[in-house]
């Protein structure tokens, strides 16, 4: 099973401590540090509530839901102004969805520090049942999501590696614990994005030296794997993205599945590499109904909100003509559904997260589908064959969707391929910002790449609280 689920993990802890014990872990977030590494139970406490924290519909919901709109997969109807302002290139830095995406973000990395920077001094002979294998696990689990964590905050904050090579600021590289997601006190300035993504990457190979091939319900050695095969895509290192995937997909720890019954039907799928599993009494950390992005912006109302079905350009790609109801293509028509949206128009919604009556859609963050994408990728882009052709790997994902093969392959073919089957993963914005391409057809300036406004601001409240940091252009 390759998911991520809180509770599954309290109840998965068996393999650290005993069965007395299992009900009482549920120091999730503010425990001292000076209980939190006083026995086993607690310090895996500490690692569950960091997965916990990862949770949070702004860190798993909202920048997948932004990823989609600011781009060309959904045409954005709703009325929350803080998201009409990123679907609009307005932006500000008092934006309330932007400054809970920051402080999100930094209380999971404050969270992960304090188990990175604490735990391996923990004497294995002052904690009964502690091992050093066990340590050593559990620092390159906190690791992992500080990484995953990191990563979704520079490829929202920052420009990507291709606007300047990546000299160009990223975010702020936090290394020590802290209480809450305010970092202002450490009155840092921003590191760059190499030094952003070279902090990634020793993270992610740490925690592939240190995870198990098979974790559980946990994060393993896959996983981490997997998120390197992006951040080097990312990169525009091609060799390295293509090796990277081609591990994950030789690993035999997954495989494609046969049909798309792997959302939210069955989180065990071998197609699923880690994922944010969301249940009725264990979903995002905020309990507001709002939260639930997955739920309640991409189904159709009156279930849902309704603010964000397909948009006609990603209609045209998957072949949707005015009048059909269905098109060639199986992730359209077994993942999707007809529906009025918030503004009353006839359009299509993704059930990629259909659990309305719940509020406890999962969402999707690594699968093998996207190692065989990137493989292709960057085989193509390389001029390679690692693991196989492009076209290959393309004609394999076709196949599944019901499509016949194509007989050749360039780079559009695939970032067309990589947007039908990652739609409503929050892929699509930088995809097309690391491929230098306007985020909207027939766009403007605002949404060009490199523009300001692609990127967000700088929060108002680090921005204001710390002296050393530089805001992006053209925010204030």
């Amino acid at each position: 099973m390759k998911t991520i689920k809180v509770l599954a993990l309290i109840l998965g802890l068996g393999m650290f401590i005993s069965c007395e014990d299992q009900l009482n872990v549920v120091p999730e977030d503010n425990v001292a540090s000076n209980t939190v590494f006083g026995s086993v139970a607690t310090i895996n406490g500490a690692v569950v509530g960091i997965y916990s924290l990862n949770q949070s519909g702004d860190l798993n919901g909202n920048p997948q839901l932004m990823g989609d709109f600011m781009a060309d997969d959904v045409n954005f109807v709703g009325s929350f102004p803080s998201l009409q302002e990123v679907d609009q290139f307005e932006t500000l830095a008092t934006n309330t969805t932007v400054d809970n995406v920051w402080l999100d973000g930094y209380q999971l990395i404050g969270a992960a520090n304090n188990v990175i920077v604490n735990l391996p001094e923990v004497s294995v002979d002052d904690v009964t049942g502690l091992t050093e294998a066990t340590k050593t696990q559990l620092v390159a689990e906190a690791k992992f999501l500080r990484a995953l964590t990191y990563f979704t905050l520079v490829n929202w904050f920052a420009q990507p590696f291709q606007f300047s090579g990546g000299s160009n600021l990223g975010v702020p590289i936090v290394t020590q614990p802290f209480e809450g997601g305010d970092i202002a006190e450490f009155q840092l300035e921003r590191s760059t994005v190499n030094e952003v993504h070279a902090f990634i990457e020793q993270d992610l190979l740490d925690a592939v030296a240190n995870l198990p091939e098979d974790n559980g319900v946990r994060a393993e050695a896959g996983s981490a794997r997997a998120l390197l095969a992006r951040l080097y895509l990312y990169r525009d290192q091609f060799n390295d993205a293509a090796n990277f995937a081609n591990q994950v997909i030789g690993s035999g720890e997954y495989t494609l599945a046969s049909d798309y019954d792997f959302y939210d039907n069955n989180p065990g799928s071998s197609e699923n590499i880690f994922v944010a599993i969301n249940t009725p009494t264990d979903g995002p950390q905020e309990t507001t109904v709002s939260d639930e992005v997955y739920t309640n912006f991409y189904n159709a109302a009156p279930g849902g909100r309704g603010d964000a079905p397909f948009s006609a350009d990603l209609l045209a790609d998957f072949g949707f003509a005015v009048g059909d109801t269905i098109t060639d293509d199986r992730r359209f028509d077994e993942l999707s559904t007809p529906a009025t949206d918030a503004g009353g128009n006839a359009t299509f919604f993704t059930t990629k997260y259909p659990d309305i009556i719940n509020n406890a859609s999962d969402g999707m963050i690594l699968r093998i589908t996207e190692m065989y994408l990137i493989r292709a990728e960057a085989n193509l882009r390389a001029g390679t064959s690692v693991g196989d052709t492009p076209l290959n790997d393309i004609n394999l994902l076709r196949t599944r969707a019901g499509l016949p093969d194509l007989l050749s392959v360039d780079l559009d073919g695939i970032l067309t391929e990589r947007r039908k089957e990652l739609c409503f993963e929050g892929h699509r914005r930088m995809d097309l910002l690391r491929n230098n391409r306007n985020l909207r057809p027939g766009g403007g300036p605002e949404s060009a790449p490199g523009a300001n406004k692609v990127i967000f601001p700088i929060v108002e409240d680090e921005f204001t609280n710390n002296p050393n940091i530089t805001q992006n252009p053209g925010n204030f």
